[in-house]
């Protein structure tokens, strides 16, 4: 780093990246208080120079749309990455470690598909490739995985790790109104994109949990052996039925470790209505853990928006600018991670959520209750609601701990039923 200036190269000045900047403006004299240096944005890589800006850096501050005015400019000690995408990022990262640069980003999408090449060439080039922003927002998760926690092995993650999909599934809860509805207000505030796939089919869950796996088990695991199931299919019957229970319907991120094996993944779950993530509402991220020595953990914030997530990215730029820090990108000394020892899914173990919709005439509950008995699933509740017969009734059933692969051969032989009118619905209770 040169003198007492640490000097940024900014890819992006989206939301996050003006985030970023109103922070390092408003904060520069608590930021030379706590760092002993200054932060200078000295040059910002846009797609457009003629577009209006939100927020005025230095008026020294260049605008460019060349990557090399980041990469060979030898004044910027750090390059920051928020432009977003995959393809750009990669090689803008991929080149800014080559020159000499270590980086900051926020792109979870990149690191989940791409990250162990990039921390393996970081290590090569003992630099940093630092990305607290890239999971939870706000929420220092990053950090409290590589050092507040690093003695501890840690047993299991459960969260809630995207505002968009938390928003839809309490204002459906707490509202009754149906997905198309909630989901077009989401939009309408801002909290989900005009195509709002990576959301609501649990994607953009899915890439955080594959970074936190890194951190907490220092193993690889990929995204193609991620289980992942979004919300776009959940209904309002089953939520109101939920909750009759004593349950709330969630999208979920899980790891946990079962005798050295890992099982992972993103579904929508039914948790206890006590449970302490039950009550995370709104846009907001949770994330609770368990070590072994420190017990159970909860993380909870704001997991998106320009400030809080801006805060993430400057914890990167001040925790790379103490020089006397050597990088600690992935928490472990290896150069590239080993892949997870990988439990199949049709071996994971859970309580289940039934719902089916049949005809109504004598024998059929006796019917599925049987078929469930064959296959060693052992049944907690059940209750019937009494619709028209033409529309059919519902049949919920609450189970006992049972294997996925049970749980799935039970339900292909119930749907081939002529008494079953619709595919059945199952959730996990976690």
């Amino acid at each position: 780093m040169k003198d007492s200036v640490i000097h940024l190269g900014l890819a992006g000045l989206g939301t996050v990246g003006s985030g970023l900047v109103k922070i390092i403006q408003e904060n520069s004299d608590w930021i030379t208080r706590r760092l002993g240096k200054t932060l200078k944005v000295k040059t910002i890589m846009v797609r457009d120079l003629d577009k209006p800006r939100n927020v005025h850096p230095s008026p020294d501050t260049h605008f460019t749309t060349n990557m090399d005015e980041l990469l060979h400019d030898p004044d910027i000690d750090i390059v920051v990455e928020l432009a977003g995408g995959i393809d750009f990022p990669r090689q803008l990262i991929t080149r800014a470690l080559s020159a000499g640069k270590s980086v900051v980003t926020a792109n979870k999408a990149l690191l989940a598909e791409h990250g162990p090449e990039l921390f393996e060439l970081a290590a090569q080039k003992n630099l940093g490739l630092y990305y607290e922003a890239s999971v939870a927002g706000g929420i220092p998760i990053i950090q409290t995985l590589k050092e507040s926690l690093a003695g501890n092995k840690i047993k299991s993650i459960t969260g809630i790790l995207n505002g968009t999909a938390n928003f839809i599934m309490s204002e459906m809860s707490e509202k009754g109104e149906d997905f198309a509805a909630v989901l077009a207000k989401a939009q309408a505030k801002g909290y989900a994109e005009a195509d709002p796939t990576l959301d609501i089919e649990g994607i953009d869950a899915a890439h955080k949990l594959v970074i936190l796996i890194r951190l907490a088990y220092g193993l690889d695991f990929p995204m193609d052996r991620l289980t992942i199931n979004g919300i776009s299919q959940v209904e309002q019957f089953d939520i109101a039925l939920a909750q009759e229970f004593g349950y709330r319907i969630k999208l979920l991120a899980q790891v946990r470790e079962k005798s050295g094996l890992l099982h992972a993944g993103v579904y929508p779950a039914l948790l206890r209505q006590d449970h302490i993530l039950a009550k995370v509402d709104g846009p907001f991220n949770s994330i609770l853990l368990d070590g072994n020595a420190v017990g159970p953990v909860m993380l909870y914030g704001q997991g998106a928006g320009d400030l809080p997530t801006g805060s993430a990215v400057l914890a990167d730029i001040l925790a790379l600018s103490r020089t006397d820090c050597p990088p600690n990108n992935t928490g472990f000394l290896e150069t590239r991670l080993p892949l997870a020892d990988i439990l199949a899914p049709e071996l994971t173990v859970f309580r289940h959520y039934f719902r089916f919709t049949v005809v109504d005439r004598p024998g059929v509950m006796a019917s599925i209750a049987g078929v469930l008995g064959e296959y060693n699933i052992s049944i907690a509740q059940v209750v019937q609601r009494q619709y028209a017969p033409d529309a059919g009734v519902p049949i919920v059933f609450l189970t006992h701990s049972a294997q996925m692969k049970n749980a799935m051969a039970a339900l292909d032989t119930i749907k081939e039923f002529s008494f079953v009118l619709a595919p059945p619905v199952h959730y996990r209770i976690i």
